[in-house]
């Protein structure tokens, strides 16, 4: 970024504080304004952020935005900008993606993807089964778990899910931080984004 891109996104931001921001297209709440996608400096997936940190950020001059979405902020003065699509951090933050994602229910339900692992239902409260019971020695894991809905687990009880004439429609494994991430790109729908850079 030169000093003049610099000092453009300065007169914004403080244009910005000042007079508060109107969005181009009528009737578009704030709420609904695009979110921003953030690669580390090797263009690795790391997060989304919303489009006033986004500006924050190319203020300070630590990311560089490598494509705009179609969407437009514009002050009470006048002054209109791209709000970013993609934006690649300058400085590589290290990340460990071979790391596992720890145990909990909400990453049981998310490797699940919110269904029953039995019938495979999305709807209504999900629970945590345990495959193997925790009374014939099963262990509280990734590879034990899986989700299930209510009525799955009352029927399957304190039972194998063989003995139950059960069968699981997902695979059962423990998920790494970089599966994760994949699977948050999937959610928010921005694959084909960042399949336009070579990711995912």
């Amino acid at each position: 970024m030169n000093i003049d891109e610099r000092m453009f996104c300065i007169l914004l931001l403080i244009l910005t504080l000042k007079s508060g921001i109107e969005i181009l297209k009528k009737g578009l709440r704030e709420k609904s304004m695009p979110q921003c996608v953030i690669l580390n400096a090797d263009y690795t997936f790391l997060n989304m952020v919303d489009w006033k940190r986004a500006i924050c950020l190319i203020v300070k001059g630590k990311v560089q935005i490598l494509k705009h979405s179609e969407k437009i902020v514009r002050t009470a003065e006048g002054i209109a900008i791209k709000i970013p699509a993609v934006m690649r951090l300058m400085k590589l933050i290290r990340t460990l993606y071979i790391n596992r994602v720890p145990f909990s229910k909400k990453n049981v339900l998310i490797r699940d993807g919110f269904k029953c692992a039995y019938c495979g239902c999305h709807y209504g409260k999900l629970t945590i089964d345990h495959i193997i019971p925790k009374s014939k020695g099963g262990r509280t894991t990734f590879e034990n778990c899986v989700s299930s809905c209510k009525s799955c687990n009352n029927i399957k009880g304190g039972r194998t899910p063989s003995e139950a004439r059960m069968y699981l429609k997902v695979k059962v494994y423990q998920p790494t931080i970089a599966e994760f991430l994949r699977m948050k790109v999937r959610k928010l729908g921005i694959n084909e984004v960042l399949k336009d850079f070579g990711i995912y």
